[in-house]
Formats: C-alpha cells, sequence, structure tokens
C-alpha cells in the first residue's frame, strides 16, 4: 500500500492492489472519497504542493491526475511502457516526475500534462523518483543498483550514486544536503548531495527496504521494510531509535505527517497504521 499526507496533514491518501486510490481523514481514520479509474495496481501517489492535486502511478502503464477536493479525475498521463512505480511533483507544483518499469523517468508538465523530456540512462526498472527540497535536483533509483541525480531544469545527468542492490526508494533531507536509499540487501544509506560522498550504511532490517522518509525537521529517518518492520534511526549519525512492529508483512510505504506528530505506514498485510513516532 503506497500513501502520503496531505501538506496540511489533514488528509492521507493511499493507493493499492484493489486498483483504487483512497482518500482519509488524517486526524480519525474515516474514509473520504475512493477514486477509481487505474485497471492495476496503484504504486504510489503524491499531493501537489497546494494539496489541490493527487498524482497516482499504476501498474496500469499511466499516470492520473485528480481534484484533492473531491477526488475527480482531471487527466491521465500516458506514454509509459512499463508499470509507473513512483510519482512526485516539483517543489512548485509545476512539475511532475514519474518513474517506471520501462527504466525512464518522465518529466510531465503538471498544469496540462504535456511530456516535457525522458530521461535515459537506467538499465533496470526505476522504483522511485524525488526531488530536492530547492527543486533543481531530481533523483531516481532504480533495480539496476544506482540512484542517478539529475538536473530537473533540464534533465541533464549530474551523477550517479552506486549500491550492492537494487534501489527502491529514495529520499531528500528537508535541508536537501543528505540523500536516503533503501535498498534490497536491507540496508539504509545516506549519501552527500553535494558531492556525492556515501556518509554512513544503516545496518538492521534482515530484507529489503522499501520506503524511507525524513522527518519535517531532518532528526529522524523512517525505513520501512520486507522484514514487515518500520525503523527510526538517528539521522545525524545513523543509530536505531526503535524498531516498530505490528505488520504482518511487507512494510511498502512510510511518510511523516508535515508537523513531524504521525509516522503512517502501509503493508501488503493491507493495513494502514499510524504511529507516535516520539
Amino acid at each position: 500500500m503506497a500513501l502520503t499526507f496531505s501538506p496540511d496533514g489533514q488528509t492521507l491518501a493511499t493507493g493499492s492492489d484493489d486498483h483504487t486510490v483512497r482518500l482519509w481523514q488524517a486526524a480519525n481514520g474515516k474514509p473520504l472519497h475512493i477514486l477509481t479509474g487505474h485497471t492495476d495496481w496503484v504504486y504510489s501517489v503524491a499531493f501537489s504542493p497546494d494539496g489541490q492535486i493527487l498524482a497516482s502511478g499504476s501498474q496500469d502503464r499511466t499516470v492520473r491526475l485528480w481534484r484533492a477536493t473531491d477526488g475527480a479525475l482531471l487527466r491521465t498521463l500516458e506514454g509509459h511502457t512499463g508499470p509507473v512505480e513512483s510519482v512526485a511533483f516539483s517543489p512548485d507544483g509545476q512539475t511532475l516526475a514519474s518513474g517506471s518499469d520501462d527504466t525512464t523517468v518522465r518529466l510531465w508538465r503538471a498544469a496540462d500534462g504535456k511530456l516535457l523530456r525522458t530521461l535515459e540512462g537506467h538499465t533496470f526498472w526505476v522504483e522511485s523518483v524525488a526531488f530536492s527540497p530547492d527543486g533543481q535536483t531530481l533523483a531516481s533509483g532504480s533495480r539496476d543498483g544506482t540512484v542517478r541525480l539529475w538536473w530537473a531544469a533540464d534533465g541533464a545527468p549530474l551523477r550517479t550514486l552506486e549500491h550492492t542492490g537494487s534501489v527502491w526508494s529514495v529520499v531528500f533531507s528537508p535541508d536537501g544536503q543528505t540523500l536516503a536509499s533503501g535498498v534490497g540487501d536491507g540496508t539504509v544509506w545516506l549519501w552527500r548531495v553535494a558531492d556525492g560522498a556515501l556518509l554512513r550504511v544503516l545496518v538492521g532490517h534482515t530484507d529489503s527496504v522499501y520506503s524511507v522518509a525524513f522527518s519535517p525537521d531532518g532528526q529522524t529517518l523512517a525505513s520501512g521494510s520486507r522484514d514487515d518492520t518500520v525503523r527510526l534511526w538517528w539521522a545525524a549519525d545513523g543509530t536505531l531509535l526503535r524498531t516498530l512492529k505490528g505488520h504482518t508483512s511487507s512494510v511498502e510505504s512510510v511518510a511523516f505527517s508535515p508537523d513531524g506528530q504521525i509516522l503512517a505506514s502501509g503493508s501488503l498485510d493491507g493495513s494502514m497504521r499510524l504511529w507516535k513516532p516520539g
């Protein structure tokens, strides 16, 4: 189950293997809307920075844009030739990035869905995409064992970060100085964005790390794994703070609320759990 908070923290969006996107009240878990239209598993969901649009990427090879207030379908973006694993809006909301099993990253103009450019270079499925907080850099993580950094303005390659296993998830720290990547060997890698130096490797999970997320203050890193757990780490030195148990299958997605008071996790067990990370 993919999930994300709205920018105001009031709404949670989830994507599921039942082909739907669902909107929930974050405060009490009350269902708000069921968004139908995808014809296969929904792998990723992302709100625009103003909270007005929700994007979803699916195994049906499309990206769909929905009006967040009522769930109305605004447009469908077609072009990928493989499942869409990840979607992310640029900080200014003007661009949407999508990563696909067709090994490409595509950049779309959010206003009208026009394809701006296609980024090529990965040699296997692209599992995750993320913009830096200043919007200048785009990161893509792939099962080819690399993270690639691109200039967001023109799609030019910046650098490649080599891993020892498939990369399932990437995320920038709130200050944009650090990049975290979740890896298929059960580790989390932290990189210095400025020069691509590997800072540290976090060891503790016993299976693939499918999702990583920084707390809004950048002090804590959460990771969700195929070992059914969520782990919280001290970002500054990689110390393991705690392990959250309760899911009975792979944890596919983790996300902090904008105020950092709630950590949400979505799992293949069909449940979404809300935790107090402190």
